[in-house]
């Protein structure tokens, strides 16, 4: 494989194009500007807002964005028409990324052109685009899939039509690292514009055939957010930058402590949750349960991480559970500042034990709850329930009365809802906003045993207006009744936060 990477690499962005492509995702023209600006504080070099020729809501994306003063450049996508460009440019676009099919698939499927045909389009495109003054960036599209000899051939055509970048698409994503190293080192010797790649993730190779592509001298990775976009999504922006910051030591723009809060605003306007074990910016990240793994991350972080949370704007979190060892405990006691004596740390301990056999995780509120109680200090309870009534049935709208009981103080509220569930919830919000606001962030149920009398055991996490959150548990034979001292449960722990 060759070895020639340049000193810095320029990131393009395609979160707002290629990332709304996911299924199921649709973005407003207000939640593009918020992640464009997300995306220009992060110091992306390039954002390919959107395919203005789409549609009147994607030029207006662009006038509005043009108006913000982005220190990155917006690009639009344009297929390799004038009627196209025409749109990217009455859209205030400051950068054009144009494109057509190569490959032989697309040549006789799709566009039913003859090499020449598809060669002359690719020219007049971006001569059309640069007869604007505006910087222009051209895709073959399915690159990689494309003949090498009509490819450079293409390439070339487009370089002496004045392009300022070529981008070499693995559209959908058949690639593997050391084919795209030695296709871009062979368009390194003909192309002397900087080359882009654009990789997508079918076979999960996208980000290492990124990497690939930069040891052979790439100079420009397109990406998105959280590897977002078509089927299996694209390169992830952060898993790249990360990779190039500490693998080869490859300068980008890129404030990487931003790094998690951009994710998090892509996920939440997306509607795409990460998964835990996201790299990078998932929940898990930066999680050790594992007793060896905690004890060697707690003398020295860098025995089983490779790089710093904070560098990347995460936290690192030690989980309990089963697998927890003792120094883990120990370092949880110290957080809290509660001190245990040695009979009492053993039965924390054998608690926290037992309750992982039971396949339950052990939340930070839960282990203070526990840990508290043990030293003679229990959970103060200023919510207590007093009643609970509910109504419901085919014909009858779910009703709820709660009664409960407040900092001393006794009121009840009766609410409806879709269900006794939710009916019952609603009371419990009304009620208890002069303490806390109350939202329910999760809410999960299921049965210890079998049978009609099965305890049912509810989960719920709950949060105020400060950001605080808390995790409730509870079990009885009524749902209802189970669910509310779920509910209630973690609103004392929040409280007891906000203290």
């Amino acid at each position: 494989m060759t070895y020639n990477p340049p000193s810095d690499v320029m990131i393009y962005d395609t979160t707002l194009r290629d990332g709304e492509q996911t299924p199921g995702v649709t973005i407003t023209t207000d939640e593009k500007i918020t992640i464009a600006e997300k995306l220009d504080k992060l110091g992306v070099d390039v954002i390919e807002l959107g395919f203005p020729a789409a549609s009147k809501g994607e030029q207006e994306t662009f006038r509005e964005a043009s108006k913000l003063g982005l220190s990155a450049q917006l690009s639009g996508l344009a297929r390799a028409l004038t009627k196209d460009i025409d749109k990217a440019i009455d859209s205030d676009a400051d950068y054009i990324h144009t494109f057509i099919g190569t490959s032989p698939l697309h040549r006789d499927y799709k566009l039913k052109m003859s090499k020449q045909e598809i060669l002359d389009k690719a020219v007049t495109a971006v001569e059309y685009i640069k007869d604007h003054g505006i910087v222009a960036e051209f895709s073959c599209e399915d690159a990689t899939r494309t003949e090498l000899d009509y490819l450079l051939e293409v390439y070339e055509a487009v370089q002496e039509a004045g392009v300022d970048k070529i981008n070499v698409p693995d559209t959908v994503g058949v690639s593997i690292p050391v084919k795209m190293n030695e296709l871009i080192s062979n368009l390194r010797e003909k192309i002397n514009v900087p080359i882009s790649v654009h990789c997508h993730n079918d076979f999960g190779l996208a980000v290492a055939n990124t990497l690939a592509s930069v040891e052979a001298g790439a100079q420009q990775a397109q990406c998105t957010i959280n590897g977002l976009g078509e089927r299996a999504g694209n390169a992830s922006l952060e898993e790249i930058v990360m990779g190039l910051h500490k693998f080869y030591k490859i300068n980008t723009n890129i404030n990487t402590k931003l790094l998690v809060n951009t994710s998090e605003t892509v996920s939440r306007i997306t509607g795409v949750k990460m998964p835990p074990n996201k790299a990078i910016v998932g929940e898990n990240a930066f999680a050790h349960e594992a007793g060896i793994h905690v004890q060697g991350v707690l003398a020295n972080s860098e025995t089983y991480e490779p790089m710093k949370p904070e560098e990347v704007g995460h936290k690192r979190r030690i989980v309990l559970g089963k697998l927890t060892g003792a120094n883990a405990v120990k370092s949880k006691l110290d957080e809290y500042n509660i001190k245990l004596n040695d009979e009492q740390f053993d039965q924390l301990y054998s608690q926290i034990k037992a309750l992982g056999d039971k396949g339950k995780t052990i939340t930070d509120m839960d282990f203070r709850s526990i840990a508290e109680a043990i030293q003679g200090k229990p959970t103060e309870e200023r919510i207590k329930l007093i009643g609970i009534n509910v109504m419901t049935g085919d014909n009858t709208v779910p009703t709820a009365t709660v009664k409960l009981d407040i900092d001393g103080e006794v009121s009840y509220c009766a609410k409806t809802g879709v269900g006794p569930i939710d009916a019952a919830v609603n009371a419990i919000q009304e009620l208890v906003k002069q303490v806390v606001n109350l939202e329910l962030v999760e809410y999960h149920i299921e049965a210890v045993t079998g049978g009609t009398t099965a305890f049912g055991e509810v989960f719920v996490i709950t949060a105020d207006e400060l950001g605080n959150k808390a995790t409730g548990r509870a079990s009885d034979e009524d749902i209802v009744k189970s669910s509310i001292d779920a509910v209630l449960s973690s609103a004392n722990k929040l409280l007891m936060l906000r203290n």
